[in-house]
């Protein structure tokens, strides 16, 4: 079933288990984050500038490493670029985006600036709008290896859980539901 985002300007399917973050605390008013209740996975979905200084698969490095900092994932070795590829329009419902890009990666991530870092895999896809100076950023972040000193130690893939990790074919699910509904959300 789709999900109202932004306010209902978007929309898509939100793979089961998901918590709202923005329940939990604040949120900025350009995503929408969602978490997964017993894993530490979570999808976040951003309305970004349009970045018209790099082309398509050029782009969606740019915000790889535009995360990687925000990650704190910038020193060598911290974070790997696996795989970009586009995403044909035609298994896509947001029409309106000029091409999509789907980038897998890793990043060493740290979480509430911890020294422990876990290795985290990371599937972005980047839609393009330049017509509404728009990038959508849609980001799976999927833990592989939970550093033991981390305070994620707990939520690992490993442990036992009461409902099932997020896979790739729910993040796809996410990227082929998404839809415009209100234009006016760009401003």
């Amino acid at each position: 079933m789709a999900r109202p985002l932004f306010g209902g300007a978007l929309s898509a399917t939100i793979p089961h288990s998901a918590q709202d973050i923005s329940e939990l605390r604040e949120i900025p008013d350009n995503q929408e984050v969602f978490a997964h209740r017993t894993t530490d996975q979570s999808i976040i979905v951003e309305l970004l500038e349009y970045q018209s200084q790099v082309d398509n698969e050029e782009a969606a490095r740019y915000h790889f490493e535009d995360v990687a900092g925000s990650n704190k994932a910038c020193e060598a070795g911290s974070s790997e670029v696996r795989c970009v590829q586009g995403l044909p329009k035609a298994e896509l419902t947001l029409h309106q985006c000029s091409s999509a890009w789907l980038l897998t990666g890793a990043q060493l991530v740290s979480k509430f600036n911890e020294e422990a870092k876990n290795t985290v895999n990371i599937h972005l896809c980047l839609f393009r709008l330049p017509q509404f100076s728009t990038d959508i950023l849609v980001t799976f972040n999927d833990p592989v290896v939970i550093n033991p000193l981390s305070s994620s130690k707990g939520t690992s893939p490993d442990a036992e859980m009461s409902s099932q990790p997020w896979t790739e074919q729910d993040f796809k699910a996410v990227l082929q539901s998404l839809q415009l509904l209100d234009p006016g959300v760009f401003g």
